[in-house]
Order: structure tokens, then C-alpha cells, then sequence
């Protein structure tokens, strides 16, 4: 009599590390830590007694925030870019089955824990980062599909909470009312950031019923309104910088600002075609704004 054998259940396939990493995006996590380093800089506070918190610090604003809402958007955007882009590590099936989702659930939940672990504000900030992660991506809200809120959301979360994570890790207090102005104002300004980062998906986001700025508004009304968004703000930072006596600083941001001026001419003439490159240019010199004028909220080097 031949021998009856049981099927064995073939164990769950895991997805590799260096496919979690590229749903991750490394990449993106540059400007929020930049932000992050930011709010280290205006805390004004010496960085080698508190080590332990920036590094929580960092932990948080990259690989789990960022990471997270990396992973969060990736998992509801499957279904097209099963289309558009299928060797991306979800609809490749190099991540597969459920495990996009479990790893965002995985990072939402590491990421409290070690907010919470670390300040109660930086557990406030990292909470409504998570919340804006998930409802620029998930249903029902999709952020994402507005011109206005997506890239609200994403200015404020990148540039305003990690700012603010930055100050409070190593302040372990609320940032001062100065700070949360000017965090406030550059993220009003990332608005413009956003937009502009919008132009390289134009068609598509026609096609797929996006409402971004530039499928709805037109390239050049959209570019327009993107440079306004960005200088008003760096004008309101200027101002304030000057009547808080940091008169350097106030000068370095105005030199910066003119700089940004010169170049969105260029922009504007071409914005399809010059966005790449003012995104390397007048956007670096936005964010070395930024960077000016923690280090003179800070009170590095006297300024």
C-alpha cells in the first residue's frame, strides 16, 4: 500500500532587506532630517548632552517617519503602479502579499514608541506626522489628490513637525514663540516646494483625476503662484529676523532671497522644462535660508 503523505504548508515568504530598504526611499529622508537639523540648530542647546535624544531624534524624522509614509504610500498606490510603475518593490511581488502594509503598521507603531520614549512633544509631533502620513495616502482622505491639502500636508510635516522635533529633542521644552514663527513660515513656504514638485507629473495627474495646482490651475498660473507662496514668507522671516536684532542673519536670508529671485526669472519663462533645475538651485538656496536663521535663533557664532 503506498504511503499517504500530508502537504507541508510552504512558510510564509518574507520580503528582503534590501527591498524594505527601496520601499523606504532612503532618499527622502534628506529634507526632513535637514529640517531636523534645523531645529537642533535654533535650540541653541550643545549637541554632545544630548546625544542619546538626536539620535532618537533622527531615527524618527528618517526611517520611521519618512520611512513610514513612504511605505503607506506606496502599499494604497499598488493598483497603479502595478501600471504605470511594476517593478517597484510592491507590484513587482518583491515585498509580497500583505507585507507592505504590516511594515507601515510595523513603522507607525515603532515610531510612538520611541517618540514617547523621547519627549511628550516630540510624541505630539511624531503623532500628527503619522496622521498626515496616512491621510495623505489612505482612504478615505487621500490628501494627495488635492492641489491644496496634499502639498500642505507634506510642507508642514516635513519642514514644520521635524523642525519642531529637532528644537524639542534637544531642548526637552516646547520651542520658543520665536522658533514656531519662523518654523511656521518656511513651512508656508514649502507649499511652494510642493507645487513645483507637482509639475513633473502634470499629465498623468490629468489622467488619473489628480487636482494638483498644475493639472488644475495650468503650468504657468501654478508657477507663478508656487513663487509667491515661497518668497512672501522668506519677506515675513526678514522682517522678523531684523526686529529680533539678528541683523546678519536678516542679511544673509535677504542675499538668499534675491539670489531665488533671480533664478525663478528663468524659471518662469519654461516651468516643464526649468523646474528640475530650480529645484536644484533656488530650492538649496531656500533651505540655506532656513539653516541661517536657526543658527541665528540658536545663537551660534553670534549671529
Amino acid at each position: 500500500m503506498a504511503r499517504v503523505t500530508t502537504p507541508s504548508l510552504a512558510a510564509p515568504q518574507l520580503p528582503r532587506p534590501r527591498d524594505v530598504l527601496e520601499l523606504l526611499k532612503p532618499i527622502t529622508w534628506f529634507p526632513p532630517i535637514w529640517a531636523f537639523g534645523c531645529g537642533v540648530a535654533s535650540a541653541g542647546v550643545p549637541v554632545a548632552s544630548r546625544w542619546p535624544f538626536l539620535i532618537a531624534g533622527i531615527l524618527l524624522v528618517g526611517p520611521l517617519v519618512c520611512g513610514t509614509s513612504q511605505a503607506v504610500n506606496d502599499w494604497f498606490d499598488r493598483h497603479v503602479d502595478a501600471i504605470n510603475e511594476p517593478g517597484r518593490p510592491i507590484p513587482s511581488g518583491r515585498i509580497p502579499g500583505q507585507w507592505g502594509l504590516w511594515i507601515a503598521i510595523i513603522g507607525t507603531v515603532l515610531a510612538l514608541i520611541v517618540a514617547a520614549v523621547t519627549d511628550r512633544w516630540v510624541f505630539a509631533a511624531t503623532s500628527l506626522g503619522l496622521i498626515f502620513a496616512w491621510a495623505y495616502s489612505a482612504p478615505p482622505f487621500r490628501l494627495k489628490q488635492s492641489g491644496v491639502w496634499g502639498p500642505i500636508a507634506v510642507a508642514l510635516t516635513y519642514e514644520g513637525l521635524t523642525w519642531f522635533t529637532g528644537t524639542a529633542v534637544m531642548a526637552g521644552a516646547l520651542p520658543s514663540t520665536q522658533i514656531l514663527a519662523i518654523l511656521l513660515l518656511y513651512s508656508a513656504g514649502a507649499f511652494g516646494i510642493m507645487t513645483l514638485n507637482d509639475f513633473k507629473a502634470v499629465e498623468g495627474d490629468r489622467a488619473m483625476g489628480i487636482r494638483s495646482l498644475p493639472a488644475t490651475l495650468g503650468v504657468d498660473r501654478a508657477a507663478r503662484l508656487a513663487c509667491v507662496v515661497m518668497v512672501v514668507p522668506q519677506i515675513a522671516v526678514i522682517v522678523l529676523l531684523s526686529l529680533w536684532d539678528h541683523s546678519l542673519v536678516a542679511a544673509t536670508v535677504t542675499t538668499l532671497l534675491v539670489g531665488q529671485l533671480a533664478l525663478m526669472t528663468r524659471l518662469l519663462r519654461d516651468p516643464l522644462a526649468h523646474t528640475p533645475w530650480y529645484n536644484a538651485t533656488g530650492t538649496s538656496l531656500y533651505v540655506l535660508g532656513m539653516l541661517a536663521s536657526a543658527l541665528g535663533l540658536g545663537g551660534v557664532l553670534g549671529l
